[in-house]
């Protein structure tokens, strides 16, 4: 059946819809995984070693778990109400988390809280324009925090907000952009905006053939 999502909320409230029979299972939480491969990249270290952090994009919420779990106090952010609420019906009661619904750049925008690391997993940093996003999150990061996300590496030469049916072709009209960039060009925007000790790079996939992952760590100036 082809999707039917009306809403940009819709479409996130369904996204990797649950096909099994019966109440879907909490999945499990045994790694932090930034890439899209099973035990390829980094893992928590990552981050750093924060003592607080914020997730764009949570959906499952796996990776706020994980944090969690090592004692680190963590806002899990999802734009999809019903993204969050499957996520609390698993993990509530995860000492250290706490999951919120809301929009990023509004959530940002309207925060007084400040943290220790910023981050997203093919999330918010993939999904909306970084113009206006990035400059959000210098602000609510703390003094020497950081800010790392990971998304699909871009397609050479096809930059910038890239339009995509999000019901698919066979499905409702309705338009999802994504923002796709090289390594370079997330580096002068972070450096733009005052961030420093920036890394932007490429991982390669395991098999050179495979799509890679972009991956961009940099800090808040101390």
């Amino acid at each position: 059946m082809p999707r039917e999502s009306t809403t940009l909320p819709e479409y996130w409230d369904t996204y990797k819809p649950y096909r099994e029979e019966g109440e879907q299972p909490a999945p499990g939480v045994e790694t932090f995984a930034w890439t899209q491969y099973d035990g390829h990249g980094p893992g928590e270290e990552f981050l750093g070693s924060p003592r607080t952090a914020l997730e764009l994009g949570c959906a499952e919420g796996k990776e706020a778990v994980y944090l969690a779990r090592t004692g680190v106090a963590v806002t899990a952010l999802d734009f999809s109400a019903a993204q969050v609420a499957r996520a609390r019906r698993w993990w509530d009661g995860t000492p250290g988390l706490t999951f919120v619904q809301a929009e990023a750049c509004g959530y940002l925008a309207t925060t007084e809280t400040t943290y220790d690391a910023v981050f997203s997993i093919w999330g918010a940093l993939w999904f909306t324009d970084p113009d206006d996003l990035i400059p959000l999150i210098a602000k609510r990061l703390s003094p020497g925090g950081t800010l790392a996300f990971s998304q699909a590496e871009p397609l050479e030469g096809y930059y910038g907000p890239q339009p995509m049916y999000g019901n698919g072709l066979a499905g409702r009209k309705l338009t999802l952009l994504r923002w796709s960039y090289p390594p370079q060009w997330w580096a002068d925007l972070l450096k733009r905006t005052g961030f420093v000790d920036i890394d932007a790079r490429v991982l390669p996939a395991p098999r050179p053939t495979d799509v890679g992952t972009l991956m961009v760590r940099a800090s808040a100036p101390k």
